[in-house]
């Protein structure tokens, strides 16, 4: 059994307040086009940010198997990180394809809530950094 270090416990809690700040700005880009659009636009925005946080979500957990993979093999877990983020580029067409071709949402509202998802996340992690 591996014993949950303290950065685990960072990583974890970091990745609840960045998501947090990215459904935040997802309530924003929604409230902004139900004011100025209406509720399909609405509710369009907020899915585009669902998928920010679905990527956020998938790189903490990707990045919590890697360190644990990293104690017992560096080069499994290097290949875990690069996996990964060729997963979430996947997945981020799959989740814009259901969206914009199956659910049929409004395609600007979609990406301006998933830009500004992605945007609140750099910006947490901006903050974030020593110095």
């Amino acid at each position: 059994m591996i014993l949950e270090s303290p950065a685990h416990g960072q990583l974890i809690a970091g990745t609840r307040k960045i998501i947090a700040v990215q459904v935040v700005g997802g309530v924003l880009a929604a409230a902004g086009f139900y004011l100025a659009k209406g509720s399909w636009e609405a509710l369009s925005a907020f899915c585009g940010a669902l998928i920010a946080v679905v990527m956020a979500t998938c790189l903490a957990l990707g990045v919590l198997w890697a360190a644990r993979q990293a104690q017992q093999n560096p080069k499994v877990s290097q290949l875990i990180l690069y996996a990964g983020a060729a997963l979430r580029f996947l997945l981020v067409l799959v989740l814009f394809a259901i969206a914009l071709a199956a659910l049929r949402l409004d395609p600007l509202a979609t990406i301006i809530g998933f830009c500004l998802a992605q945007a609140a996340y750099i910006a947490s992690m901006v903050s974030r950094r020593p110095g």
